[in-house]
């Protein structure tokens, strides 16, 4: 009998040592990814699931070869270099002079720095890896909006009768010297530009981190040209022609990124007239971009 009560002692003790043991085992956990969702399975009960959004912290996100930027905004400054020979634009009959009062000249043409403005409005851009994401091809699409606010009274005439002469006329477009002060002055010229740039960055994994630089070309189509003006004796007057502009316009480009913030710039070597006048457009501004 104590025989007996000895073995059923010995058998509970090594039972409950047992469950001690498995109990304190690391229960095997199954692991579920379903796209951007991980579900993580902790024994054999369904109450213990956990659910996570998104990456594991210790995986990396892959930088996709080819990268959108949808609706980037560039506001800054419009200005030009004036090459014109202003002796040589008169005499092609561009420049209109008025009787008894000197002619046109550089100064006629001198802008409102603070008032010169260009908006950029780029439908998309795209960077494409070429070098491990740290060098990139970076192009686009978009409109290029310049105006230019001049301190004279210039006006352009795209052709009828020329002023300060007895009912003269002609079909070819002109630039003169008003008869009278305005209020805003200002030549609008509108693009559809493309640029192709070079990009180099320092940090591919964050926009917001690093330095990054892009330089290359753009190629513009001029859709759209007017000469705005206010004044107290005409009120608002909007003057639309061709004023032998150039239809197209070559520039150079290029952005400087410093983590967050952007700058842009461009420049033109060739002039912004067909004829006449040698006036080569810069610009220089904020863009507002994800990268």
């Amino acid at each position: 009998m104590k025989q007996l009560i000895t073995f059923l002692a010995a058998a509970i003790i090594c039972s409950a040592a047992t469950a001690q043991t498995d109990s304190t085992k690391k229960q095997k956990s199954d692991t579920i990814r379903i796209g951007g969702i991980i579900i993580v399975k902790n024994g054999k009960k369904d109450k213990d699931v956990n659910i996570t959004m998104g990456r594991k912290n210790n995986e990396k996100k892959k930088n996709s070869n080819v990268s959108t930027n949808w609706w980037i905004l560039d506001l800054g400054f419009a200005n030009y270099n004036d090459q014109t020979n202003y002796t040589t634009a008169t005499a092609d009959g561009y420049l209109k002079n008025r009787p008894g009062y000197p002619g046109l000249d550089k100064n006629d043409f001198k802008l409102r720095t603070g008032k010169s403005v260009n908006v950029n409005i780029w439908f998309f851009m795209q960077r494409l890896n070429v070098i491990k994401h740290y060098v990139n091809l970076k192009y686009g699409f978009g409109l290029e909006l310049n105006n230019y606010r001049y301190k004279s009274s210039v006006s352009y005439k795209e052709g009828g009768y020329i002023p300060y002469t007895a009912g003269t006329q002609t079909n070819a477009p002109f630039i003169f010297r008003d008869s009278i002060s305005f209020t805003k002055n200002k030549l609008a010229a509108d693009y559809l530009t493309v640029p192709f740039m070079l990009n180099f960055t320092t940090n591919p994994g964050s926009h917001k981190k690093g330095i990054s630089i892009s330089a290359g070309v753009s190629a513009g189509y001029l859709y759209s040209q007017r000469n705005k003006q206010k004044s107290g004796e005409r009120g608002k007057d909007r003057n639309k022609g061709d004023y032998d502009m150039e239809r197209f316009k070559f520039s150079y480009v290029g952005e400087l990124g410093l983590g967050p913030v952007h700058f842009y710039g461009s420049y033109s070597p060739k002039s912004m007239y067909e004829h006449s006048l040698d006036i080569r457009p810069y610009t220089v501004g904020l863009r507002f971009s994800n990268w």
